[in-house]
């Protein structure tokens, strides 16, 4: 299943706690049932789109 355009657009997005004002930041929306990732500076840009099985397998292996 994918979100379809209006869905991602209407997503409630919010910025990751690593990001300051300075630098590089990235936005997530933990909509059902996908992981939704953007460039915060860009937001009608490029979406990536994860599971949430694969999102979290991603974020523990950065920690």
């Amino acid at each position: 299943m994918s979100h379809s355009d209006n869905e991602i657009a209407d997503a409630n997005w919010f910025k990751s706690t690593r990001s300051t004002n300075s630098q590089g930041c990235v936005e997530i929306t933990l909509n059902s049932p996908q992981v939704g990732v953007r460039d915060s500076k860009n937001p009608h840009g490029g979406v990536l789109i994860f599971t949430h099985r694969q999102w979290t397998s991603f974020v523990l292996s950065i920690r």
